[in-house]
C-alpha cells in the first residue's frame, strides 16, 4: 500500500471509533484521537473483527468469573488489519503489512514461571485486550506490540485473519485433548467454537464425528462448513473416546459425560457458571477424565498455515457483516437468537 493511500485513510478517517460497554450494561460507540505507536509498537488499521460470545457476555452480564467490568470497557479481540505506522525499534514490520492480532500479551519476564515454561496463556500479568480492565481491538485504530502481531499472506482475507483467533481456541483444544487419528468423537454445541472445532477435528482425522445442538439451523451450518471429502455425519454406534464440550452449559456437559466411554475424556472449552453439578461417581466408575482449557499459546503460526493451505476453511463461519459505525446493531444481532447468527463480523474499509 502506497504512502499516499495511508495518508488518504488517515485524512478520511481521522477519528478513532470503538465499541464499548460499562457496568450499567450499556453498549455504545465512542470516538477518540488516533493513538501513536510507541517503542516496539505498530499502529494497525483494524479491518475486520469478529464478535465473540465473551464480548456479548461482558456486555450483558458484566463479568466472566472474576473478570469484572468496573468502568468503560472496549470490546473485541478477534481482529486483523493493516499496519499504518511503526514506532521506534520495530524491525519485523513496515507500513502495508497485513497482520492478525494476537490479543493476549504476556509479561515474558524471566521470573514468570508461565512465560518461562512456554505456557504464556497462564501469565498472571497478561494483558488480554477486551478483558477488563483492558480495552479491546474493536476499534478503527489500535496500537499493538510487534511481537504479538502475525503477518498474514495476501491470499488471506482480513475476515479469515480475524477468524484465526477462534481457530486458535479450537487448535489448543485439539492439542490438549490429545485427539488421535480415527478417534470416535462428540462435539457438544454447534456455535462458532463448536464448528471451528469440528473443522479442526476433521482435519486431525477424528472419525466419526457427531455434533450436537438444540438449534437445527446451526446443525445445518455445521454440515455445510465441514470440508469436502470428509465422511458424512453418522451415529457413533458406540460411546465416544473424546467429547469436546463447547457451550459450558451444565446440561450439555452432563450429556457429554454420559456419551463418553470407559477411560475416555470430556474436554470443556465452553465457559459456564462458576459452579456446576456433575455425575461425580459415574465419572469415577468409568474412569472418565475431565479437562479444561484457558485460552491458547503458540497457535497463530499453525492456524495461518492451515488456513493458507486450505486444510481448514473458516469462511463459512461468517453469517453477518456490519460496518464499524453499525457496531451496536452488530452486537444486537450477535446476541439475538432469532437472527440465527453464527459469526458476526464488523468491517472497516
Amino acid at each position: 500500500m502506497a504512502t499516499a493511500t495511508f495518508l488518504d485513510i488517515l485524512t478520511r478517517k481521522p477519528r478513532n471509533i470503538a465499541v464499548l460497554t460499562n457496568p450499567d450494561h450499556e453498549l455504545y460507540l465512542q470516538q477518540s484521537d488516533r493513538p501513536t505507536p510507541g517503542p516496539g509498537q505498530c499502529l494497525v488499521h483494524v479491518r475486520a473483527t469478529g464478535i465473540c460470545g465473551s464480548d456479548v457476555h461482558f456486555w450483558k452480564h458484566g463479568h466472566i468469573g472474576d473478570m469484572v467490568v468496573r468502568g468503560e470497557n472496549g470490546l473485541g479481540h478477534e481482529s486483523a488489519g493493516v499496519i499504518l505506522a511503526t514506532g521506534p525499534g520495530v524491525t519485523r514490520f513496515q507500513p502495508g503489512d497485513r497482520v492478525a492480532i494476537e490479543c493476549g500479551v504476556p509479561c515474558m519476564k524471566a521470573s514468570c514461571f508461565s512465560c518461562r515454561t512456554g505456557q504464556y496463556n497462564a501469565c498472571p500479568e497478561v494483558v488480554f485486550y477486551s478483558t477488563p480492565p483492558y480495552h479491546g481491538t474493536l476499534r478503527r485504530y489500535h496500537v499493538h506490540p510487534e511481537d504479538w502481531l502475525h503477518k498474514i499472506p495476501d491470499t488471506m482475507t482480513y475476515e479469515e485473519g480475524s477468524l484465526l483467533e477462534p481457530l486458535s481456541v479450537a487448535l489448543a483444544g485439539i492439542d490438549r485433548s490429545m485427539l488421535r487419528l480415527g478417534d470416535h468423537m462428540v462435539i457438544c454445541g454447534a456455535g462458532p467454537i463448536g464448528i471451528v472445532t469440528l473443522l479442526a477435528a476433521n482435519a486431525a482425522g477424528a472419525n466419526p464425528i457427531v455434533i450436537t445442538d438444540i438449534n437445527e439451523t446451526r446443525l445445518e451450518l455445521a454440515k455445510k462448513a465441514r470440508t469436502e471429502g470428509a465422511t458424512s455425519f453418522e451415529l457413533l454406534g458406540q460411546e465416544a473416546k473424546l467429547v469436546i464440550e463447547c457451550t459450558g452449559v451444565e446440561s450439555s456437559v452432563v450429556t457429554g459425560i454420559y456419551s463418553c466411554r470407559f477411560g475416555g475424556m470430556v474436554f470443556v472449552i465452553g465457559c459456564g457458571k462458576d459452579f456446576a453439578t456433575l455425575p461425580f461417581m459415574y465419572m469415577s466408575a468409568k474412569e472418565i477424565d475431565l479437562r479444561f482449557q484457558y485460552r491458547y499459546h503458540d497457535t497463530y503460526p499453525k492456524a495461518i498455515g492451515l488456513v493458507e493451505s486450505g486444510v481448514i476453511d473458516v469462511k463459512p463461519l461468517v453469517t453477518h457483516r456490519f460496518s464499524l459505525e453499525d457496531g451496536e446493531m452488530a452486537f444486537k444481532t450477535a446476541s439475538d437468537p432469532k437472527a440465527m447468527a453464527l459469526k458476526v463480523q464488523i468491517i472497516d474499509e
